[in-house]
């Protein structure tokens, strides 16, 4: 099991507890199914969920590990109305349309779950009446609607060049009476330039970027292994291959990555960073890359990139030179749906795109 699902694996062990036993129930329906990452958000959602009903005086219960079925089948449509509303006014910057939806559905599972497959020991379902039934929750975006949020925050073919030899070669130039700024660029300039290479030759989400081990890595055939979101066996990577630009960049990082940054020998990470008042390197942190890629943008003249951006780069140029389903596959989207923003994203023509595949 990688890295972030032991760490969310240990984190849902530790919620389950505070949940109603109904929920718990249907978690352990839930586990062979989905990732611990996946089901820690619901339980997230929940705490969410059942904290306002006892704010609201919905449920008489102590604590929300309390809170009787029963509680659940005398909502009202308008009490959860009231909620949706909740959601809207918190102040939480995410709380936006789509996270209210997702902790809609969350909801709208549990209850489908409750009314319609668990059953009690009279093979009556656990509950009895099903508000969540009624509620609809529309689609906020659509492949079209992302592609529009999207252009022009991505970097073209030839930005992609010049953004990675900016990362390589020209940082240094902008920050070069920032002392300090010019020691972190040299102790760590090969490790960032291979990582922002990597991405924007492969179109890898962070979270890969950030589990990568040495021997994931295998230059001759021009793959990573890597797990893949969404997919809950843990006993096997899915192979993603690279294009050729990324192998000098891998070759460079690999050649300095034990003598710069003297790694004990259990350690597999591939990318590693130095934490302040530690003499040895360790893996580098999902937060730290995001950083690092924004500390270069701004300085780029790109303050708006982020990682994914990065893929999203990679993914409009790859589908360019490709199909839908091969972008699809080379990402690891589930739907083809997911994979359309790119289409929206060009202007090319597909016979453009084809042809240009074909001289490659």
């Amino acid at each position: 099991m990688n890295i972030i699902k032991i760490k969310d694996r240990n984190e849902l062990d530790k919620k389950i507890p505070t949940m109603p036993w109904y929920v718990e129930k249907f978690i352990n329906y839930k586990l062979p199914d989905l990732s611990p990452s996946s089901l820690l958000e619901y339980i997230r959602d929940y705490e969410i969920f059942f904290s306002w009903l006892l704010a609201e005086g919905l449920s008489s219960a102590a604590s929300m590990s309390q809170v009787p079925l029963v509680d659940l089948e005398k909502l009202h449509m308008e009490s959860v109305d009231n909620f949706r509303m909740f959601l809207a006014t918190r102040r939480e910057h995410a709380n936006v349309k789509t996270t209210i939806n997702r902790k809609l559905s969350a909801l709208r599972s549990l209850f489908h779950y409750l009314s319609q497959i668990a059953e009690d020991e009279d093979f009556y379902p656990l509950l009895k009446r099903n508000v969540m039934a009624k509620i609809e929750i529309k689609r906020s975006h659509k492949p079209k609607d992302t592609a529009a949020k999207l252009e022009g925050k991505l970097l073209q073919e030839q930005e992609i060049i010049e953004f990675i030899d900016y990362v390589q070669h020209g940082y240094e130039h902008d920050v070069a009476t920032n002392k300090q700024a010019i020691y972190s660029y040299e102790l760590n300039k090969i490790r960032d330039g291979c990582i922002i290479t990597l991405i924007l030759n492969s179109g890898l989400r962070v979270s890969e970027v950030f589990n990568l081990n040495v021997d994931d890595i295998d230059l001759k055939k021009k793959l990573t292994y890597v797990y893949r979101k969404g997919k809950n066996d843990d006993t096997f990577k899915t192979p993603v291959y690279f294009r050729q630009d990324a192998i000098q960049a891998l070759t460079d990082y690999m050649e300095i990555r034990h003598t710069r940054y003297k790694p004990v020998k259990k350690e597999k990470a591939l990318f590693l960073a130095i934490a302040n008042g530690k003499q040895e390197g360790e893996r580098m942190t999902k937060r730290a890359i995001q950083e690092m890629v924004n500390k270069y943008a701004k300085r780029f003249g790109k303050p708006y990139l982020s990682v994914h951006k990065l893929r999203h780069s990679f993914a409009t140029d790859y589908y360019l030179q490709n199909d839908l389903y091969k972008t699809q596959e080379q990402l690891g989207h589930a739907s083809p749906e997911t994979t359309q923003i790119y289409a929206h994203l060009t202007d090319k023509t597909m016979s453009e795109a084809i042809d240009k595949r074909m001289e490659s």
